[in-house]
């Protein structure tokens, strides 16, 4: 009897099928294919945080009726699954379940499976968004708080009645963002709804790819923002790295330095900008003027991701980097030296 070994395995013998969505940094579909890479180690997982592989399984006979969930599984120092974990949940799962994924539970299994040790729960905000993104692609409706989401957006409500406004409502607006006049909609929204509305869509459209004209808006708007309220603008063209660019490059231009909460938005989120030079030189030379253990942290984390690895590790060698740099870079190797 051939033993099941992967994730692709157990979903097949259930006679499943099945969608894979990076859960750790923007929330995004990883191709079915690309996963049986990763399964099979052959290739690292492409959105590492912490040293963690975090995504959604979500999988069905049924589209109307979907099963998710949430796992949160470690990766070796090259970035490739650690086999144990998955196995270990596998086999639990094996156990409670057999091939039959969908079977009713005992209350102890239930209790079982809910406290294993790699799940976990996502973000409001990110739960928001991958519900809308999943509907979507499952051809379901959006939910019940879309309509008054579009309401509220278009300005048919006043600005101060935020709070009747669904978090549900607008990731379902953003799922949509080139549909319809949701485009129009967003555009005028992050420019005069209340903070907390802002701030909100910013969160979901972190996740999404938005046009080149929404992108224009949102960088026009940020440096306006109040500085505890500029990072979101920033994380919300994640999906647009030139734009994301010429923000970082307009904010050192009024502030020497990028703050903290932008050097966050970068590598939780914009990463992929970190690619070009002069971006990559302004957060590197930034992140330097952060605590010691804060540019380890962030560098450690960053220095993951595929992507950028390469290019990463390049700048541990420039020589015309800062004394400051050259003096955080020392510590990162003395810390990796302990």
């Amino acid at each position: 009897m051939h033993t099941i070994s992967t994730f692709g395995e157990l979903l097949n013998a259930a006679n499943s099928q099945y969608l894979i969505y990076d859960m750790g940094r923007r929330v995004q579909s990883i191709d079915v294919m690309a996963f049986r890479q990763i399964e099979a180690l052959t290739a690292p997982y492409p959105y590492p945080i912490q040293g963690h592989a975090c995504f959604a399984l979500v999988f069905w006979e049924r589209p109307t009726a979907p099963f998710i969930w949430f796992l949160k599984l470690p990766l070796d120092e090259q970035g490739l699954l650690n086999p144990a974990g998955r196995s270990q949940f596998i086999e639990m799962l094996l156990e409670a379940m057999g091939t039959d994924l969908k079977k009713e539970l005992t209350e102890a299994q239930q209790q079982q499976l809910a406290s294993h040790p790699f799940s976990f729960r996502p973000s409001q905000e990110k739960l928001a968004l991958f519900n809308a993104l999943v509907r979507r692609q499952l051809g379901q409706p959006a939910s019940a708080q879309y309509e008054y989401a579009c309401q509220y957006l278009s300005g048919n409500d006043a600005a101060q009645h935020w709070q009747a406004v669904g978090l549900q409502g607008l990731a379902d607006v953003c799922a949509r963002a080139e549909q319809l006049e949701h485009p129009k909609l967003l555009a005028e929204a992050l420019g005069s709804a209340a903070v907390e509305v802002r701030i909100a869509l910013c969160q979901m459209l972190e996740h999404v790819t938005i046009s080149k004209e929404l992108a224009a808006k949102i960088s026009a708007y940020l440096p306006n923002q109040e500085a505890t309220v500029q990072s979101y603008y920033l994380r919300a063209l994640a999906s647009q790295p030139d734009s994301c660019a010429t923000a970082i490059e307009t904010s050192v231009k009024e502030e020497a330095w990028l703050s903290r909460d932008m050097l966050l938005a970068i590598a939780a989120r914009c990463w992929m900008v970190l690619k070009q030079e002069q971006c990559r030189k302004i957060f590197l030379e930034s992140l330097a003027r952060q605590p010691l253990d804060f540019f380890i942290t962030i560098f450690a984390d960053i220095v993951a991701i595929p992507a950028i690895r390469t290019v990463l590790l390049g700048e541990l060698r420039n020589p015309e980097r800062s004394v400051q740099l050259s003096t955080a870079i020392g510590g990162l190797f003395r810390n990796t030296q302990r």
